[in-house]
């Protein structure tokens, strides 16, 4: 699948008391691409700008540094394929989000949840503070994963040991 041009014309950021929101210019169906990550800025470590796209790389996001978090999110950030894409219908105007643990293994700066959905998880710190449970009704990028695997085969090898 060719990766779209970096365009996100289609996108605007909303300043409303002092709080930044991403929305949408344009209707979207759901699965349709929105546009493109940009990945020509990848850091070691995380900051409120980046999202995390592999164990120990993270992308300096641009514009979609405004998509805030949701439990219910109405966009998922493939890092695989490097691209925002629809998980549900959009309307013009609509504010996007995605599920900030889709991503993110350990949430630099975590923090309650206000989404106020009936999933809603309470406290966004990252994947690893999740409960298989309640990762599985998610898109999960896949170092997140792959980390998820390491953990419990890491937990189960420790429990093994303890049992002696």
């Amino acid at each position: 699948m060719m990766t779209p041009a970096i365009t996100m014309e289609s996108l605007a950021i909303k300043t409303e008391n002092k709080f930044r929101t991403l929305v949408s210019k344009r209707a979207y169906e759901k699965g349709e691409i929105i546009c493109a990550i940009p990945s020509e800025d990848v850091r070691e470590k995380p900051n409120r700008f980046t999202v995390q796209i592999g164990r120990d790389k993270h992308t300096h996001v641009g514009k979609l540094a405004a998509l805030n978090h949701s439990c219910d999110p109405n966009v998922i950030l493939d890092t695989g394929n490097m691209q925002m894409v629809a998980c549900k219908d959009i309307e013009k105007g609509d504010e996007l989000y995605f599920f900030y643990p889709s991503t993110e293994w350990e949430m630099d700066a975590p923090f309650i949840c206000l989404c106020g959905s009936a999933n809603c998880i309470n406290v966004v710190a990252g994947a690893r503070f999740l409960p298989l449970s309640t990762l599985e009704r998610h898109y999960l990028n896949p170092h997140i994963r792959d980390l998820m695997i390491e953990l419990l085969k890491n937990t189960k090898h420790n429990l093994e040991r303890l049992r002696g």
